[in-house]
């Protein structure tokens, strides 16, 4: 987390930057994020919003979520906050974008999140990729456009993470089972080309929730157009989603029968980026499901 306090230049600098949210009458700072500073603020008008804040180097992982939150509204399916301003103050970059006071779901909401979820991933590019790199966690997301699916995840998500993961020190074995899982990567294929859907990229226990009406909403994306199954796979980590979630979605929209296998392999993806922003058994894990993978050719 970006532990450093904030100077007051940080809060005058946002009141300038957006005249239209009132002076800032009130700081909370939030407990819960890994990367940046948070914080819910209050204004004169008595609205609420939220406030993230981290190195003034970093003020394009946050103009790429203000995008994505933008981009994920235009889906109109789920509800999501909307972004408010990017900026930098003092030698801080921040993010504001509206406050949704959370609240706690059950079986109706889990099962709305579901369907509304589906629903989002109706909303399609002609490409996969998006207009504009972004991050997962602390690491950059590569999401050059590409006309095939199987070339965009070979090597703007397995390889580029098996690529962090050799500067990182995870070399030899791991290496050379993921170049042979990527040599044989179309055989996951055979039958099945996904649309480019709208994902989030990113929905692990901790980036969705309902607000105080038992609405779902979801936050801190990675956006960009991919394969469903890659963002419903990473629901099954970190958290999880319950059975009427995913009997929801699975009745608004059928998944294909491969989905079983290639649930490994999207999810190979977020452990090898574990494995190269926090070390520890990630590796051993991520080798692991490569085995699992090898095993299906």
């Amino acid at each position: 987390m970006f532990f450093q306090s904030s100077p007051e230049a940080v809060w005058t600098g946002i009141t300038k930057a957006l005249p239209n949210i009132g002076n800032i009458v009130y700081k909370q700072s939030l407990s819960g994020g890994s990367i940046n500073s948070a914080y819910r603020i209050e204004t004169e008008s008595k609205q609420s919003y939220f406030v993230k804040l981290n190195r003034a180097s970093l003020l394009d992982m946050f103009e790429a979520e203000s995008e994505g939150l933008s981009e994920l509204r235009e889906a109109n399916a789920i509800r999501v906050p909307e972004p408010m301003g990017v900026g930098i103050s003092d030698a801080y970059a921040w993010i504001v974008t509206e406050h949704i006071e959370l609240g706690r779901g059950d079986t109706a909401s889990q099962a709305c999140f579901g369907q509304q979820f589906a629903e989002m991933h109706r909303f399609s590019s002609d490409r996969y990729g998006w207009h504009r790199n972004n991050t997962i966690g602390a690491t950059p997301q590569i999401n050059d456009w590409s006309d095939s699916w199987v070339e965009f995840f070979r090597s703007h998500r397995l390889g580029y993470q098996l690529k962090l993961a050799a500067a990182n020190g995870f070399t030899g074995s791991i290496q050379k089972k993921g170049e042979r899982l990527m040599d044989n990567l179309e055989r996951y294929f055979s039958s099945y080309v996904p649309q480019p859907s709208l994902m989030h990229g990113d929905l692990w226990g901790g980036n969705h929730g309902v607000d105080e009406y038992g609405n779902p909403v979801i936050f801190d994306p990675a956006v960009y157009y991919g394969d469903r199954e890659a963002d419903l796979a990473m629901t099954s980590l970190f958290g999880g989603c319950s059975t009427a979630f995913y009997d929801a979605y699975h009745e608004s929209w059928p998944l294909d029968e491969g989905y079983n296998v290639r649930k490994a392999l999207y999810n190979l993806y977020h452990i090898l980026n574990h494995a190269n922003l926090f070390g520890g058994g990630y590796a051993g894990q991520a080798e692991s499901m490569i085995d699992q993978l090898l095993a299906e050719i």
